[in-house]
């Protein structure tokens, strides 16, 4: 018989390597197979709701990395909550209308207007599903754990007429309207944009200085005066109408030296723009306040039809131009709204491609707006009037989908007005979480601060318009009209709206008074996609049964602060007065290892198919909570092998429990906590505190600080403690003796608590721990539920206990390190060692009620009063003295003893172990050992 046949090594059958490629797909399938989804909600049905409501992404191409750390995240809590004590159903959805999508179809060679709007619509619809296919497949291999089957979809009818209602309940309160005024336009997409369809990036301009000259003074300036203006967008010239200037400025009148005009501009910029004009003397020969200056006249650089009036505004500063800004009330929401205060005209000189139109003048019609700097140039200088050019950078608006620039232009639009209800919204944030804090402030003030959105698109993807126009063109925003379209969209979808004329559309028998003839017409713009977005709470949370309003939880990137936290809050103040969340969860963006925006162009992406194929998509998961996602996070191959190492000490920390688990039943043979061995007591309290933890974690959205407490509980209270002197128990101890028994209960009991608490992030692992866990009767470990804190008592005496010993055991390690140096030892089981204590030091290791010599992993261990110490050196007030073992090595324990041979039949043998031998190999009797 071999020695190595009386120790209790560990076996199980569960794989080192987790090869999750190769597994992860078939693992899932199960799931799928045994619709676990549902089983699990069945399961929850009596328990209280928790709604996670999904923020539809963008339903074309396929999955990136942005995507896979949003669904995992969602996953995660809905996971969790559902394992904590509640009802936590998670549909999935898909944003479907919008401008992307009718990219594509033109990509793919169909021509918009040459087909009906119907037939157009038809064709983006099926492309928009086709997508939703592709997306749902690649969302289901990160493991996400959802109703796929039942989807929300944007185009679906039921969340059409949804979307509807809530317009119709903000046009009964007021809040819709139609306005002129400059919006941001895209010239190429043909269309107004709302504030969270703008991204901002640098770029060149030019920037002109040129001067308007004096019409009519006002008795304060002679018409040889001019006022000098400053304007980074030269096209806007053909359409100023105005100058404005701070009313509580200064400014100067000044004469350059060999020049008969004189020119106004702001006393605070003359030193900083003199120069660029050449003014090297000038004399300053007047100087008055804006207010003093307001209602002068002048004339424009060229166009003799036109009158520019002097005006005052708050919004001029001194930060860079002369302080007099040239005013275009068609393009610049500054210019419209001091343009409107004094009644000017608003022109629009650029049509909706960019091009410039006839009332700019026949010089400048028919060009593109942003190829006429020259021609500005030269009719200001054959006017005499420019004076300068410079080249700036600054920071200026695109549209998100073209990655164009856009321009301010104003045109008819539908608004919704957020002024009319600004304080309810505002009010409304005070009931709502967030996380991190910040977001509160940063919604707050862009709440504040927004405009009122523009809802109107000119564009045929879309939810349209609910609105009729009479024969006088008065529009119809009856509430009771537009619920009877959405009674239409719930039965035919809203392509119906595309296919019946306005009459099919109305009520029978509609009359109006304005249409006298009993003809109508309907709108044909269709609404913003985030209007479709934001009224998801509508569509979703208020109408699925299983959901509810408003809901637990809104999880998405930081951008959605100005994007789908805004329009939801809006659209449900608006409707219910009530914000659509009660808690709010920010996200940061993915960059390279290098700290990088992620860009195709750069080729610096990773996919998180490309991970899941190659390195399994737990690796993916662990890396979502394994960052800060609060703020952006980098990610590279070489940092997801770093996860993966990390994956591989937990994997391999499982196996280590589950190997020496095997011959384990908890329910036979478990030992009570208040019967376990001191150490073991000790580590069951670290496991409460980690569970605790952990939990709390959870419910706090704190995924970083539940990785760094596993990885720490470990490789640091597991591993390089209770691990490592644990092979001396449940190798070497008597099977079924009370010291492995009290061990393997802790052991078994971590091993579940590890399990269960991993599943939300590592499902797959976690339900192959499952599978050899034969004693736990649920089917699969998402059936189970979260592991409890436990009631053990006061156990502050024993943390302090343990934390005292632990301060013993460092300076015991040093000790032993020294020997080690010195050569006297080789492995702490060779040593011998003697610890000189006083009695408070004494009183500690009887109050541990554990084997110190076990958990110091050395032969022998004596302890004396520290008044016999001598020269016993003084380790961190402990004195130690470390000799070499004493007696001889058993080849089973590799310990040394000084009792081999006591039991004459097993001469190499000590006392204890002849024991175990005797009660439990008999057969060794026999034998004898090789």
């Amino acid at each position: 018989m071999k020695y190595k046949e009386t120790l209790n090594l560990g076996k199980t059958d569960f794989p080192m390597r987790g090869s999750l490629p190769k597994t992860e797909p078939v693992r899932q399938e199960k799931w799928y197979d045994a619709n676990l989804y549902q089983q699990r909600l069945t399961q929850n049905e009596q328990k209280p709701h928790f709604n996670l409501h999904d923020g539809p992404p963008y339903a074309n191409g396929n999955i990136h990395l942005g995507h896979a750390l949003n669904k995992i995240s969602k996953d995660i809590i809905v996971r969790y909550k559902n394992m904590a004590g509640f009802y936590a159903p998670y549909v999935p959805g898909w944003d479907t209308h919008g401008l992307p999508i009718e990219q594509q179809l033109t990509k793919a060679g169909h021509d918009r207007k040459s087909m009906p709007k119907a037939a157009w619509r038809d064709l983006a619809k099926a492309f928009a599903l086709e997508q939703v296919d592709k997306q749902r497949h690649d969302f289901k291999r990160l493991g996400i754990m959802a109703d796929w089957e039942n989807p929300y979809v944007t185009l679906q009818p039921e969340f059409e007429a949804a979307q509807v209602r809530v317009f119709g309940e903000m046009a009964g309160k007021g809040y819709i309207f139609k306005g002129s005024k400059p919006v941001y336009w895209s010239w190429s997409s043909e269309s107004a944009l709302a504030e969270a369809e703008i991204e901002y990036h640098d770029i060149d301009s030019t920037s002109l200085y040129y001067a308007n000259r004096v019409k009519d003074g006002k008795g304060i300036l002679d018409s040889e005066t001019y006022l000098v203006v400053w304007t980074t967008t030269p096209f806007t010239v053909t359409a100023s109408r105005g100058i404005t200037l701070g009313p509580d400025m200064d400014y100067a009148v000044v004469q350059p030296e060999g020049e008969t005009r004189k020119f106004v501009v702001a006393t605070g910029r003359l030193e900083a723009i003199a120069p660029k004009f050449g003014w090297d003397k000038y004399e300053v020969l007047a100087t008055y306040k804006g207010q003093e200056l307001d209602r002068i006249t002048a004339y424009h650089p060229w166009d003799e039809d036109v009158e520019e009036l002097v005006m005052n505004a708050d919004h001029v500063t001194l930060d860079s131009g002369t302080g007099l800004v040239h005013t275009a009330p068609g393009f610049g929401e500054d210019d419209f709204n001091v343009g409107k205060e004094y009644g000017l005209e608003v022109a629009v000189t650029v049509d909706e491609k960019g091009y410039m139109t006839k009332n700019a003048g026949a010089d400048f019609e028919g060009q593109f707006y942003d190829d006429v700097v020259g021609l500005v140039i030269n009719k200001l200088s054959e006017a005499n009037v420019f004076l300068a050019k410079e080249k700036i950078t600054h920071s200026y608006p695109f549209d998100w989908r073209t990655k164009k620039p856009i321009i301010w232009r104003a045109v008819p639009q539908w608004f919704a007005s957020v002024e009319k209800f600004r304080q309810n919204i505002l009010n409304e944030l005070d009931n709502v979480n967030f996380y991190p804090d910040w977001g509160k402030k940063r919604l707050y003030n862009m709440i504040r601060d927004r405009g009122d959105w523009v809802i109107s698109r000119q564009r045929v993807w879309g939810v349209p318009l609910p609105i009729f126009y009479a024969e006088d063109q008065t529009p119809i925003l009856d509430q009771t009209i537009i619920n009877h379209v959405a009674d239409l969209f719930a039965k035919h979808g809203s392509n119906y709206w595309f296919e019946h004329d306005a009459t099919e559309l109305l009520p029978e028998g509609y009359t109006n008074e304005h249409s006298p003839n009993g003809h109508f017409t309907k709108e044909e713009d269709i609404m913003d996609v985030w209007f479709d977005s934001g009224s998801s709470w509508a569509g979703v949370m208020n109408t699925r049964p299983q959901l509810d309003y408003p809901a637990d939880l809104y999880l998405e990137g930081s951008d959605q602060y100005r994007g789908w936290f805004n329009s939801s809050l809006i659209t449900s103040v608006a409707a219910t007065g009530h914000a659509p969340y009660q808690n709010v969860l920010s996200q940061g963006f993915t960059l390279d290892g290098n700290g990088n925006k992620m860009s195709k162009s750069l080729g610096n992406t990773i996919s998180p198919l490309d991970v899941a194929d190659q390195m399994g998509i737990e690796i993916l998961r662990l890396w979502t909570i394994s960052v800060d996602t609060s703020q952006d996070m980098p990610v590279s191959n070489e940092i997801l092998k770093q996860v993966s190492e990390s994956y591989r000490k937990l994997r391999n920390t499982l196996r280590f429990l589950m190997a020496n688990t095997s011959d384990f039943n908890y329910a036979t043979d478990a030992v009570a906590f208040a019967d376990r061995a001191g150490h073991d007591q000790y580590f069951s309290v670290l496991l409460n505190d980690f569970v605790k933890d952990v939990r709390d974690y959870y419910d706090n959205y704190q995924f970083n600080d539940i990785f760094k407490r596993m990885i720490n509980f470990v490789n640091v209270d597991l591993s390089a403690f209770y691990l490592d002197i644990a092979k001396d128990v449940v190798y070497v101890e008597a099977p079924t003796g009370h010291a492995r028994r009290s061990m393997q209960t802790v052991f078994y009991e971590t091993l579940l608590a590890l399990t269960k608490l991993m599943l939300p992030i590592l499902p797959h692992t976690a339900e192959e721990v499952w599978e050899y866990l034969p004693n736990e009767t649920d089917g699969f470990a998402y059936l189970s539920e979260m592991p409890e804190v436990q009631d053990l008592g006061d156990t502050t005496q024993l943390l302090t206990n343990w934390a005292a010993f632990m301060t013993m055991r460092d300076a015991v390690n040093k000790a032993l390190e020294e020997a080690r140096t010195a050569e006297l030892i080789g492995k702490n089981a060779e040593a011998a060692l003697t610890l000189y204590v006083t009695p408070e030091q004494a009183q500690l290791l009887t109050d541990l009620n554990a084997d110190v010599r076990l958990l110091l992993m050395v032969s022998q261990l004596h302890v004396e009063d520290v008044a016999q110490a001598g020269e016993a050196k003084n380790y961190d007030g402990l004195r130690i003295v470390v000799a070499h073992a004493a007696g001889g090595v058993s080849p089973r324990d590799r310990m040394y003893h000084e009792d081999l041979g006591a039991d004459p039949d097993f001469p190499e043998l000590s006392k204890h172990e002849a024991e175990i031998i005797r009660e439990f190999y008999p057969e060794a009797l026999t034998e004898g050992f090789e």
